[in-house]
């Protein structure tokens, strides 16, 4: 490993972590609770973080949360955008989690059928 493979290294991390912890007008949180991480969470998480950097979506983090006590809904990703109620999915699998980017977070319109609840 050469000094430019540790440079480009450090790179990707950074992106990974401006994801994860930026500023941002949208958040994407993914239930990791053990139902959730069960019910294959990990795999929807990177799903969203992968999709979301192929996209260029600058203004989107993705984040994890605890537990939401529905495990037969799980993996259970919720996303919050600002001034706008947060939208809670269900059974999210990296296929879904494709077509939640791609409708909701790009074109700003919800996956109705995932749809478990909405907040305020």
């Amino acid at each position: 490993m050469n000094l430019e493979d540790l440079k480009k290294i450090r790179e990707k991390r950074e992106k990974d972590m401006l994801l994860r912890e930026g500023k941002a007008r949208t958040k994407v949180l993914v239930s990791m609770g053990t139902s959730g991480i069960a019910a294959g969470a990990r795999q929807t998480m990177k799903t969203f973080l992968e999709e979301i950097e192929k996209r260029g979506l600058k203004d989107v983090i993705v984040t994890q949360s605890g537990e939401r006590g529905l495990s037969s809904k799980e993996p259970i990703v919720t996303v919050m955008e600002e001034g706008k109620r947060s939208v809670v999915y269900g059974g999210v699998t990296p296929d879904i989690a494709r077509k939640i980017v791609a409708e909701h977070l790009v074109n700003g319109n919800p996956v109705s059928e995932y749809v478990i609840e909405t907040q305020k």
